[in-house]
């Protein structure tokens, strides 16, 4: 299926149902990781599936700042700590089709330093 003339937000979006339905094709059994993020936030949760639970959530609207790199740590480190608290150490991780660099791969590295495993 060629996509020709298809504009940003629908390329993300594409992206991420590709992600999405594979980590749930092979993943079944683990939580996801789920990454989103908007101009001024970045909003993480980990979902139970089978369930369709939030089990854990960490943002940059709890932490009342703007998301930034630094802030983006924070977020990573606050959710590893919340779901080793809830005894969840390994999750898949779904980035909801944003590349992976800056925020995003800030919060998974500073996730895996705090104890989480994916």
């Amino acid at each position: 299926m060629k996509h020709i003339n298809i504009n940003r937000k629908d390329k993300r979006s594409l992206r991420h149902k590709r992600i999405t339905n594979r980590l749930k094709q092979f993943e079944n059994d683990k939580p996801r990781l789920v990454i989103s993020k908007s101009n001024n936030h970045l909003i993480a949760q980990i979902i139970d599936d089978q369930v369709g639970k939030t089990l854990v959530s960490s943002s940059s609207k709890q932490l009342k700042k703007h998301a930034t790199v630094a802030v983006a740590k924070e977020i990573g480190m606050d959710i590893a700590k919340k779901a080793i608290a809830k005894k969840i150490s390994t999750v898949v991780f779904d980035r909801g089709g944003s590349p992976y660099h800056g925020q995003i791969k800030a919060l998974a590295e500073s996730a895996r330093e705090n104890g989480l495993k994916f």
